[in-house]
């Protein structure tokens, strides 16, 4: 395997650089494909685990499905906010009875926020967005709805590719930031103040707070997780159904692909995966150096 004009093999060819040899510095032996192994450590997937897995992805598109539903029956009136508003506390205190029950049973020996500072916090975020929903009503008066929607879109779609999937407690600052900058742009376009107040606490409840309670329940009971899902997924085309059928297709075919479709690629494709390694690869140290670095 070496290159022309190699030695003959009367002279033994050792793998080192530090002494004189007479081969060239590119020339191999034979056994140099003798220590080749392929596809080493590749993790082999199971279709319904994949599903699994990417059920989270398909929940977080169908939670943003629901907030444009929400928000398109506010829009055209159809949703007074005071009823979107005592939706909203009735589905927080289910949401904090639930996530407090959970935390009991998967953390029994720590010691979570008492119920007096949870409410502390929830007061005063609640009294600084209903303070300020005058001034976010009016925030993009001198923007065009065009580009308003625009700016939404791009950031709604910023929040689902930043989504911290396999963590989503807490939400990612990136997610949650463009999340709720769509939201502050999408309720600026509301009729009245009190609309963008509830507009607001409803992103809060979808963007932040849902996504704890979702990780609760992954650690604590994945076998209803799945179940979750496809109840938001449900919910989010039948939402989004009531409002455009041709959106809700569309959601509906996005869901599949992402749910099935996806997962069944990636399992037939692991197949075909050739990952080579040798004594080409680099170097590892698998020695523990922190006594060197004292």
């Amino acid at each position: 395997m070496g290159p022309d004009g190699a030695p003959g093999q009367s002279v033994p060819w050792r793998k080192v650089l530090w002494e004189p040899q007479p081969f060239p510095d590119n020339y191999v032996d034979q056994r140099f494909l003798e220590e080749l192994r392929r596809n080493e450590g590749i993790r082999q997937y199971h279709y319904w685990a994949v599903v699994r897995e990417a059920g989270y992805v398909g929940q977080q598109v169908s939670c943003v499905a629901v907030f444009i539903t929400l928000w398109l029956y506010m829009e055209q009136g159809l949703l007074p906010p005071e009823m979107l508003l005592w939706c909203s506390l009735v589905c927080a205190l289910v949401g904090y009875g639930l996530h407090q029950a959970l935390t009991s049973h998967v953390e029994p020996c720590s010691e979570p926020r008492t119920h007096l500072a949870n409410l502390q916090s929830t007061t005063i975020f609640l009294s600084f967005t209903f303070g300020f929903s005058p001034v976010l009503k009016t925030l993009t008066e001198s923007v065009s709805t065009d580009t308003v929607y625009a700016m939404s879109a791009v950031m709604l779609l910023a929040h689902l590719v930043s989504f911290p999937y396999a963590q989503p407690s807490p939400p990612g600052s990136l997610s949650l930031n463009a999340a709720l900058f769509a939201s502050v742009c999408l309720a600026s376009r509301l009729p009245g103040t009190l609309h963008t107040f509830a507009m607001l606490n409803c992103a809060l409840l979808v963007f932040a707070l849902w996504p704890c309670l979702l990780q609760r329940l992954r650690d604590s009971a994945p076998s209803q997780l799945t179940g979750v899902c496809v109840g938001v997924c449900l919910g989010g085309v039948g939402g989004l159904g009531s409002q455009s059928l041709g959106g809700a297709v569309l959601l509906a075919l996005g869901l599949g692909s992402v749910t099935l479709l996806c997962p069944l690629l990636l399992v037939r494709l692991q197949r075909h995966k050739d990952n080579i390694h040798g004594p080409w690869d680099e170097a590892e140290i698998n020695e523990d150096l922190s006594q060197f670095l004292h």
